[in-house]
């Protein structure tokens, strides 16, 4: 009986657990904080009851907590990585509009703010009179306005805030690179999240307030007198299932307007939009840590480090491979040990370690040259399948088979004089030559073209030309565009269109490429004094060449590459570019450093190391000369057209 194979272990068997303790440590926080809001719902009579977990206090936070439990669901199914690359915005929310996750975020924020809304309510004293239900004389039960007022508050800022999550994309996983450390710089990767979430609470704080107080004051002069009705026959319908309300549907006279109510309902809401907003933050600091477990690779756990390591590079997912490249970079810049085990790890099914993650670096790193190459490409048609085996045809009759005519009917006529002029008629009528359009249109054309030479004046003839309407068509359109709450919308900026050619569409990545630049150039350099074998010093050369051919046709497309005419800001900055330029750029200079002395043992020709240092110089910022006085008009003839 032939031993039992080693199962090994894939990469996201170490991922998937340190994402769930990332996500746990998040609800913690937030249960805290729903705790910490309980407090400011309690009725301070007692000096125990108040606070003490164990009671209404823990009920009232276990309530609110309960409330963003479907935001938190909410973001774990939508996380993913990677910019959300269009030419402009509106092309953003032409395509994300109407989706079903929108409809999704947005139902999942109303139905929380919901949620909170009971809990606030319920959990406020009898003398604020917020109940569903009010008695005003005997027994007879009427529907609370006032808490109506308040549910509709809510809900309507749930709605705006799915809105704002999903347009600004909350969603996104901040995902780091690897850069060289100078030395005496500490490491930082294995920093937790806590100490940043501790630098962005003013700011969270603020923005909640901002909005809780926007959305309360649109409501209250605004909003609510729109819907009121609506709102008023829902809540009626409702509660007349358990209480016996009238049977009319008109609300009353006077609305619950006040300083008062309007107050409660802003503290209401930023009670809530300081819950979501710490949630966010939180997740996308403890989902975008490092992937280091006990200041370790992730898959240092597992019994073949390397081979999870190499599972979860070449793994389909782009949220595995994307944690599986960082965690690669990092063990190429600060693991010696497992850096060395890399080098060293020969025998293997598909080859070498060091083989298969060269291939895997500079394939992620070619896919750059291709998304520039197939720019501007007709895409390529789908494959067609393999034809189908033909059903076997009969073979052919050698002898015509026998008519099936009726041969007991009369005989056709023959063709006389009376057919052929019958035929000769019917010729004349449905043929009779030219149509009335031909023969009206041309004349009818004329009289106009008469008329406007008597009616309309030269100028006025001349702006009624098709190229003075495009003019005046376009002078509208940038007229449009140099509004700045509407213009931005649907601007084609340049770093946006050079982003989504280079990074890809619909989601794009970049520290993918920055961290596979960095992890094939620092292995190489390595190799150096701790490869034994000399692997790697045969793929130098090849290294070399395509991180020069990469930057040259970066370079090269991000120069030639036309800025809009609907772009009025005419730059052409792109930093996510400019990072995987760097990024490459560094790597390239490393290599040629480490390699340069040994380039013709490497069969590197004077041309390949001409071309590498080129490519790796950096371009210095260019300085902008003032030109004091009078003469800065005439340095810069543009600004005299904007002035």
């Amino acid at each position: 009986m032939p031993p039992a194979v080693a199962r090994r272990a894939p990469y996201k068997d170490f991922l998937q657990p340190a994402l769930q303790r990332r996500f746990a440590s998040t609800t913690g926080v937030l249960l805290a904080i729903s705790y910490i809001e309980a407090l400011t719902l309690s009725k301070w009579d007692h000096l125990v009851w108040p606070w003490f977990p164990i009671g209404l206090p823990g009920i009232r936070a276990l309530a609110i907590f309960g409330s963003i439990i479907p935001v938190i669901i909410l973001r774990i199914a939508h996380s993913h990585i990677g910019i959300r690359t269009s030419n402009s915005p509106f092309d953003t929310f032409r395509r994300n509009a109407i989706s079903f996750e929108t409809v999704e975020t947005i139902i999942t924020f109303a139905f929380s703010a919901w949620a909170f809304s009971q809990t606030y309510l319920f959990s406020t004293p009898a003398d604020a009179n917020l109940g569903w239900i009010t008695y005003y004389s005997g027994d007879r039960a009427r529907l609370n306005e006032r808490a109506l007022f308040y549910t509709v508050n809510l809900i309507i800022l749930g709605i705006v805030q799915g809105i704002l999550h999903k347009s600004v994309d909350f969603d996104r996983m901040l995902l780091g690179s690897v850069k060289p450390r100078r030395e005496g710089e500490p490491n930082t990767q294995s920093t937790g999240g806590w100490e940043k979430l501790g630098e962005w609470a003013p700011v969270l704080v603020v923005r909640a307030g901002m909005l809780s107080i926007a959305v309360a004051l649109a409501n209250y002069l605004v909003v609510y007198h729109f819907v009121r009705r609506s709102a008023w026959g829902w809540a009626l319908s409702l509660f007349r299932l358990f209480y016996s309300l009238p049977k009319t549907n008109i609300p009353p006279s006077q609305a619950p307007w006040s300083i008062w109510m309007l107050s409660r309902s802003m503290w209401a809401g930023f009670l809530l939009c300081l819950m979501w907003y710490i949630g966010d933050i939180a997740f996308r600091l403890q989902l975008g840590k490092a992937p280091l477990k006990n200041n370790q690779p992730l898959s240092a756990e597992s019994k073949d480090p390397n081979g999870s390591l190499l599972n979860g590079l070449k793994s389909k997912k782009p949220r595995i491979s994307a944690f599986a490249m960082w965690e690669l970079a990092l063990i190429a810049r600060d693991f010696d040990v497992r850096r060395r085990g890399i080098f060293e790890d020969i025998d293997r099914k598909d080859g070498p370690m060091w083989s298969q993650l060269y291939v895997t670096c500079l394939n992620t790193i070619k896919a750059l040259e291709e998304r520039i190459d197939n720019y501007g490409k007709p895409p390529t048609p789908p494959v067609a399948q393999a034809a189908t085996t033909a059903p076997p045809q009969p073979p052919a009759r050698v002898v015509q088979p026998p008519k099936t005519d009726n041969v007991w009917a009369p005989a056709q006529p023959q063709n006389g004089l009376r057919n052929s002029l019958g035929k000769i008629v019917s010729n004349v009528v449905t043929s009779p030559g030219k149509t009335p359009a031909e023969t009206y249109l041309p004349e009818a054309k004329k009289k106009a073209i008469e008329a406007s030479e008597h009616l309309l004046t030269k100028e006025q003839r001349d702006a009624l030309t098709p190229e003075s309407v495009n003019n005046v068509a376009q002078t509208l359109t940038l007229y449009i565009l140099n509004f700045p709450q509407i213009g931005p919308i649907f601007q084609q900026v340049f770093s946006r269109r050079l982003m989504t050619v280079v990074l890809g569409h619909p989601f794009g990545e970049p520290s993918i490429y920055v961290n596979a630049a960095y992890a094939l150039s620092r292995l190489a350099v390595s190799s150096l004094t701790e490869d034994q074998y000399g692997n790697v010093q045969r793929d130098v050369p090849t290294i070399i060449r395509t991180f020069t051919v990469v930057i040259k046709k970066l370079e090269r497309f991000r120069d030639n590459l036309p800025i809009h005419w609907t772009d009025l800001t005419k730059t052409r900055d792109c930093p996510e570019v400019d990072e995987l330029l760097d990024a490459l750029k560094d790597g390239l200079s490393e290599l040629i450093t480490a390699f340069g002395q040994y380039s013709t043992d490497l069969r590197l020709t004077r041309a390949d190391m001409r071309l590498a240092k080129e490519a790796a110089e950096k371009r210095q910022p260019e300085q902008v000369v003032e030109v004091p006085g009078p003469a800065r008009a005439e340095a810069r003839p543009e600004m005299q057209q904007v002035r």
